[in-house]
C-alpha cells in the first residue's frame, strides 16, 4: 500500500514510518520540519521512500494513488505549540481538511492522531472515550487542545456526511528514542537534565500523574487501529499511573544521576491526573502496552548518550 504520513519526520511519526516500511508499505512523508527533523527519516529516504517538505495547512502536493493517510501533522509539546499558536490551529483545521480530501478522493483509510489533551484536566478518572473532557477554550494550552478537538469533529463529519473511511486515535504520553531533548515534555526534560547533571525541574508538587507509553507500543496500536474497520475514537496509552515525582526518581535511577529534584510553580491548566481507560483497545484491537517503564527509559537514555547528550564536564 502507498501511504501518506503527515508529520512523518517527527518523533512518533518517524517510528510509524519505520513500521510501515518494515511491513512493505511505500511511505510518502510530509513534514514542514518545524518540530520534526529530516535526520529521523534519512534512512527511509535513502531506502527509496518519498519525503516532501510542505505545510499541509496550505497544500498536500501528492499525486498518484494512495491507500492510506495518517495525520500526525501538529506540534505536540507545549513549547512548540505555544511558539506557533496560529500555525497549530491551522494545521489542526485546514491541514486536517486537506488530508481528508486526499483520503476521500482515493477511497483511502484515514487515521487521525488525536490526543489525551481532548480530555483537558479531567474530572473523570480514568478517562474513557465517552468522556467529553474539561478543556479551557481560552487557556494557554487551548490552541493545541481545541485544534485536536476540532480535528476529531471534522473527521467525524467527513465520515458521516461523505462516508470517508476514517478512524481516530487518542494518544497518551508517548516517549522513546528520537524524542527531542528540548521537546519540553516531562520525560525528555527529566532525561536531559539527569544526563547533563542539572536539577530535575518539577512544576507543582509532583503529585500530578501521567501514564507513559513506549513508542513501539503506541505504533503497534496505531497500526492495529488503521488495519481495523473501527471508526474510533480509541484511547492508546499506558496503564501504569505514576506521579511526576515518581517518574523523576525512576529517571535518576536509570541514569545513575546525582541530579537533585527542584520544584517550581505549576503552569496554568496543567492536567492533574492522566490515565486512559483502554477497554475498547483491548476488546476491539486486542492491544495493550507491554514495555516496562525502566526498559523504555533505558532505551531513551541510550539514544541520548548515542547522540552525545552526556554529563557536563567536571
Amino acid at each position: 500500500m502507498r501511504v501518506i504520513v503527515a508529520g512523518g519526520a517527527g518523533f512518533l511519526g518517524s517510528h510509524l514510518c519505520d513500521a510501515l516500511a518494515i511491513r512493505g508499505d511505500e511511505v510518502v512523508i510530509l513534514d514542514n520540519l518545524s518540530s520534526g527533523s529530516q535526520n529521523n527519516i534519512q534512512h527511509l529516504i535513502d531506502a527509496g521512500h518519498t519525503f516532501i517538505e510542505c505545510d499541509v495547512s496550505r497544500e498536500v502536493p501528492v499525486s498518484g494513488a494512495i491507500g492510506g493517510v495518517f495525520n500526525l501533522a501538529s506540534p505536540a509539546s507545549p513549547p512548540h505549540y505555544l511558539r506557533h499558536p496560529l500555525e497549530t490551529l491551522a494545521v489542526g483545521s485546514e491541514g486536517t481538511r486537506r488530508l481528508l480530501e486526499v483520503a476521500h478522493a482515493n477511497s483511502a483509510r484515514f487515521l487521525q492522531a488525536s490526543t489525551s489533551e481532548v480530555y483537558g484536566d479531567p474530572l473523570v478518572h480514568p478517562q474513557p472515550e465517552s468522556y467529553w473532557g474539561n478543556v479551557n477554550p481560552v487557556g494557554p494550552r487551548s490552541v493545541y487542545d481545541e485544534a485536536k478537538r476540532f480535528g476529531e469533529t471534522l473527521v467525524t463529519a467527513y465520515r458521516t456526511s461523505k462516508r470517508t473511511n476514517t478512524t481516530i486515535a487518542r494518544i497518551f504520553n508517548t516517549y522513546g528514542p528520537r524524542l527531542d531533548p528540548g521537546d519540553g515534555r516531562v520525560v525528555s526534560n527529566f532525561m536531559y537534565q539527569a544526563l547533563t547533571g542539572a536539577d530535575l525541574t518539577i512544576y507543582g508538587d509532583g503529585m500530578q500523574t501521567r501514564s507513559l507509553i513506549y513508542v513501539a507500543d503506541e505504533v503497534r496500536g496505531l497500526l492495529k487501529l488503521f488495519d481495523s474497520d473501527y471508526p474510533g475514537p480509541v484511547n492508546l496509552g499506558g496503564q501504569i499511573e505514576q506521579t511526576v515525582l515518581e517518574i523523576a526518581e525512576t529517571i535518576v535511577r536509570v541514569t545513575n544521576s546525582s541530579s537533585r529534584v527542584v520544584f517550581k510553580p505549576l503552569p496554568t491548566d496543567d492536567p492533574s491526573r492522566r490515565r486512559p481507560d483502554i477497554t475498547l483497545a483491548r476488546e476491539i484491537l486486542h492491544w495493550e502496552p507491554t514495555t516496562p517503564l525502566e526498559v523504555g527509559l533505558s532505551a531513551l537514555r541510550d539514544d541520548y548518550l548515542a547522540r552525545h547528550i552526556t554529563k557536563v564536564a567536571e
